[in-house]
């Protein structure tokens, strides 16, 4: 996490962010959260967990990190895949990000691949380190009856 998140390039975690502050949000109440591993290394993980409370608990949301010395190499893809099998699994009926950065090509792109949709652009919501002010997507994809 500490990898990602210090890049200050993908998450909208602050790059100095506690660690204990890190993995709390990661291993949140509702949440599961899972790692994936090549050769016994951790070179990638996910949390997902419900979107909002109530009502709005029928859409799961999910949060995924693949460490950069594996990015490339199908890490993200196959989270990806597990994460909307595990959300059909878990009763989830539809999966949505809610801060996905523009300038973030290789997650995007993935996302697109694996059938989401921008279903909305926040303006200017993300400070990029070297870029300034660039947009964050909101992106949505149903996954059926669950």
């Amino acid at each position: 996490m500490h990898l990602v998140i210090s890049a200050g390039d993908t998450y909208a975690f602050d790059p100095r962010t506690p660690r204990a502050d890190a993995l709390a949000y990661w291993f949140q109440p509702d949440a599961h959260t899972f790692v994936a591993e090549n050769d016994g290394l951790t070179v990638g993980t996910y949390v997902l967990k419900p979107n909002q409370p109530g009502l709005g608990s029928h859409v799961a949301n999910a949060a995924f990190m693949v460490s950069p010395g594996a990015r490339g190499l199908g890490v993200g893809r196959r989270m990806g895949e597990h994460g909307l099998a595990e959300a059909r699994r878990l009763g989830f009926l539809s999966m949505q990000f809610n801060f996905v950065v523009s300038t973030n090509d290789r997650a995007v792109r993935l996302w697109k691949q694996l059938g989401f949709d921008t279903v909305g652009t926040l303006p200017g919501a993300f400070r990029h380190p070297r870029l300034g002010r660039v947009d964050a997507y909101v992106m949505f994809r149903h996954l059926g009856d669950a």
